[in-house]
């Protein structure tokens, strides 16, 4: 009996829905990587982040949350703008993920229409999604249907746009055609480690959130450590430095083609002004942008760190 989803259908389906990348993996229990992971608990590298510590069953084994699980589409949504970073002191950088519309948003979208459509065409298929939300090792399924390979800074790395791309996954319980993992192009280049003004790539593809700017200027909820002090290089959200540095992103690069990624965009934000919001403008300018996960204690806390760097 013909199959009534194949890989050539559902890269109709990501082509219609501008995914910029797709691969297929067979679902496995991710053996070797749950104990990198457990490695990296046990050193406490996750910092504060709780919730790396739960579910670690599911993690390694995808059927704990789809039982019947056999293949992973996954997809890569690229969100490079070549918008530049402010020079000026008295703007905080911003991550360029976060320049536009929160990706979470636009990405479940697609996610919620993808599925109808293979839905549609096979009603009995079963589907589960995640962008980055869920107990899922989102790099490791990316990596494992040769999408990219996992740069050193951790970050997954394609050879035709880069790194700065977004990761989705769909689990289904279909048996598919899979693809092979690439190549690390990393060699021996060392530009990411080398320049982390915090050397918080403490090891090949190991980032230690301890000393993570991304994790200090996002996921952190206490104070920034004053040890950091004169190392941020003026990063109001996140960091980009490990991906700027990165040799296949100098070449490679290329503009998103989603609109929301580059309309609007928060590319920068006075320090000052940051300490002089109040919470409905906050709330007005940021509520779906990923600028609105730090909340505005988080995002003052982080104006106020760099303020007195520059004192």
């Amino acid at each position: 009996m013909e199959k009534k989803i194949t890989n050539k259908i559902i890269k109709q389906i990501a082509e219609e829905l501008k995914f910029d990348l797709v691969g297929f993996a067979e679902v496995k229990p991710l053996k070797e990587e749950i104990k990198h992971l457990k490695e990296w608990l046990r050193k406490n590298q996750q910092a504060d982040m709780k919730y790396m510590e739960r579910n670690l069953e599911k993690r390694e084994n995808v059927k704990e949350i789809l039982p019947g699980a056999k293949s992973v589409i996954s997809l890569g949504l690229n969100y490079y703008s070549d918008a530049e970073y402010p020079e000026d002191k008295n703007y905080g950088k911003i991550s360029r993920y976060a320049f536009g519309k929160d990706y979470h948003l636009i990405i479940w979208d697609k996610l919620k229409t993808f599925e109808a459509k293979l839905k549609e065409l096979d009603p009995d298929i079963e589907t589960k999604s995640y962008v980055d939300t869920g107990p899922v090792m989102d790099k490791v399924w990316a990596v494992k249907s040769g999408i990219g390979w996992m740069g050193k800074h951790s970050n997954v790395i394609n050879r035709e746009i880069g790194s700065w791309f977004f990761i989705a996954n769909i689990f289904v319980n279909r048996e598919l055609d899979y693809d092979s993992p690439i190549g690390d192009f990393c060699g021996s280049c060392t530009e990411c480690i080398d320049a982390c003004p915090t050397n918080a790539i403490v090891a090949d593809y190991v980032v230690d959130a301890n000393l993570c700017i991304s994790y200090h200027t996002i996921e952190n909820k206490k104070e920034i450590p004053k040890k950091f002090t004169g190392k941020f290089e003026n990063w109001l959200f996140g960091c980009d430095i490990c991906q700027e540095v990165c040799p296949w992103n100098n070449k490679f690069s290329i503009l998103s083609h989603v609109k929301e990624f580059n309309e609007d965009r928060t590319t920068r934000l006075e320090l000052s002004d940051v300490m002089k919001m109040d919470n409905k403008e906050f709330k007005s300018r940021f509520a779906d942008s990923p600028l609105s996960r730090t909340k505005l204690k988080g995002l003052k806390r982080n104006a106020e760190f760099l303020l007195n760097e520059s004192k």
